[in-house]
């Protein structure tokens, strides 16, 4: 296999490989590519909730979405945790979130914005570094 990374593989990465691995550094393709394909598997999962009916039995969440949540919470914090890594910040910076709208803007800025080059204090560059999947 190629050295170089498909987008499919920086997608499934957090959820095969680093399922609840909050140490080390995300790189930017690693945590968007993730982020991509989780709205799209909660898009397709609402489509069918619809189609079949039962898109708000939970609250505001269908089954199918709900499960997907369930699935998806642990790696998605910690793909966030790793991606603010790379910036030099620790992971708790997540709990911005928790600050409406300008907690959601400042982490979304974190998480767009290069990450350091070379080795920080959580770890090498995740671009210099060899990914293997």
């Amino acid at each position: 296999m190629s050295a170089e990374l498909t987008p499919v593989d920086w997608a499934k990465r957090p959820i095969l490989e680093k399922y609840a691995d909050f140490t080390g550094r995300a790189s930017r393709p690693e945590y968007w590519w993730y982020v991509l394909a989780v709205v799209i598997a909660f898009v397709v999962a609402r489509i069918l909730e619809s189609i079949f009916g039962v898109a708000h039995l939970f609250y505001s969440y269908g089954p199918l979405s709900a499960l997907l949540w369930i699935a998806t919470i642990v790696p998605s914090l910690a793909v966030g945790a790793r991606r603010l890594h790379d910036t030099d910040r620790s992971g708790w910076w997540l709990l911005l979130a928790l600050l409406p709208i300008l907690g959601g803007l400042i982490l979304l800025v974190f998480m767009i914005i290069s990450g350091t080059r070379g080795p920080n204090r959580f770890g090498p560059d995740p671009i210099e570094a060899p990914a293997t999947v």
